[in-house]
């Protein structure tokens, strides 16, 4: 692969390191990588359960890995932290980023897109794991299925989409990591974010 994209690497590497996950796999957006991670489960026909009260791209994300939405109702209509997509090992981890936050044997995906993000990084997002099979997939699926060399040199035997994190934000996300260490070098505990979101189990919709 062109040396431009080793700060990619580089980058996944520090993700990786912060969080506590064996792997991280950056992509354009933390809606992508719940989408990449529903689709390494193979959700489709599975019924899949998230709060009510969530970001809109989440019920897209299962309906398009060919889900279908069952929803939890969320008191107070306030979503904090992480969650899980049950029954799946997939969690929807954009109101969380801090030191070793990772979960054994889970999807986990953080988002940078936002000025509400912990990690602001204006657009951007990781999935966490510690399963090699899932990471290799990973890292082809969001590649349009390439592999890490010039697509004139690839055989093109897997099907993916156009997912992956430019270079350009990856090294500026290798820039900004170091805020979330002490002058001691302990890893920062950061609190989990809460949002307000819409009930979205009101809108037809997602009743796929």
């Amino acid at each position: 692969m062109s040396e431009v994209y080793k700060v990619t690497d580089e980058f996944e590497k520090r993700i990786a390191e912060y969080t506590g996950a064996k792997y991280a796999i950056t992509v354009d957006n933390a809606s992508n990588g719940i989408f990449l991670s529903l689709m390494y489960e193979k959700v489709k026909d599975q019924e899949i359960t998230i709060p009510s009260n969530t970001y809109p791209s989440v019920p897209c994300e299962v309906i398009h890995a060919g889900g279908k939405v069952k929803w939890e109702k969320v008191e107070g209509g306030k979503l904090k932290g992480a969650y899980q997509l049950k029954p799946t090992k997939v969690w929807d981890s954009a109101l969380r980023f801090t030191g070793d936050m990772y979960i054994p044997k889970t999807h986990m995906c953080v988002s940078f897109t936002g000025p509400y993000k912990t990690f602001k990084l204006s657009k951007g997002g990781a999935i966490l794991t510690d399963n090699y099979k899932a990471y290799l997939w990973f890292k082809r699926a969001r590649y349009s299925g390439r592999r890490a060399c010039s697509y004139h040199d690839d055989n093109f035997d897997m099907l993916g989409w156009n997912f992956y994190m430019m270079p350009e934000l990856a090294a500026r996300g290798l820039l900004l990591i170091d805020q979330f260490y002490n002058p001691d070098g302990s890893k920062k505990q950061n609190k989990d974010l809460e949002m307000s979101y819409p009930d979205l189990s009101k809108f037809k919709i997602y009743e796929q």
